[in-house]
């Protein structure tokens, strides 16, 4: 079954200054979800938002939010962001010491679970829980910053993950982040992927975002 194409905006790339403006905006330029990068600079070397501030950006859109936990201690977050307005919720693998149960617990809370991987992590450390996974999110960057280059090798990876699935007959959205632009969701698209964060390419586009958005999805839709 070919699954939708979707694309995340990556709220780490708006202006902080006026995040609801920034939910109402991206959703009229037809965003099909929102991505907030959550993270507490020890799991990665940054710190950015909480969830009383997707809590109160959840009444300026009716967009579904995603909330990618780049924490040292997921499980005891998890109900939080779900709280907050997060229908789908991504931990790392490297995070959590009881992948299985972290993730039936995101769906035992009624929200979507998802599973993360940063570039180095093998694809194989996901293959005893996709019966509780609704979406995998491969990093194709370093997780921390914005604005980093796309790394290509982690194209194969996506191909093993996609692979598992279809062999396993599961119903499991595809997920790429970090460097995804104009030149680099071909290649990803080709690999597996039907979701796709993207930050300064998407936000920095010279002729807006309903542009970036609707280029993106073209060409997400031509490389299949």
């Amino acid at each position: 079954m070919q699954r939708t194409i979707e694309i995340a905006p990556s709220i780490l790339a708006s202006d902080f200054s006026k995040l609801g403006a920034e939910c109402v905006e991206l959703g009229a330029a037809g965003a099909d979800r929102l991505h907030w990068d959550v993270m507490d600079g020890v799991f990665v070397p940054n710190l950015t938002i909480g969830p009383d501030v997707i809590a109160a950006c959840r009444p300026h859109s009716e967009l579904p939010f995603e909330a990618h936990l780049m924490v040292v201690d997921p499980d005891q977050l998890v109900p939080r962001y779900i709280e907050a307005g997060c229908s789908t919720v991504m931990v790392h693998v490297e995070a959590c010491i009881h992948l299985h149960r972290s993730l039936s617990r995101i769906r035992d809370l009624g929200a979507r679970s998802g599973v993360a991987l940063n570039p180095h992590t093998p694809a194989e450390m996901i293959s005893h829980v996709l019966e509780v996974v609704d979406q995998v999110l491969v990093m194709s960057v370093n997780p921390g910053f914005g604005g980093q280059s796309y790394i290509a090798a982690v194209e194969p990876k996506i191909v093993e993950i996609k692979t598992m699935i279809d062999t396993g007959g599961h119903d499991i959205d595809i997920e790429v982040d970090g460097g995804i632009g104009a030149g680099t969701i071909a290649a990803a698209t080709a690999a597996g992927v039907n979701v796709f964060v993207s930050g300064s390419a998407l936000f920095e586009c010279a002729e807006g975002r309903a542009k970036a958005i609707a280029e993106f999805r073209r060409l997400a839709a031509a490389a299949r």
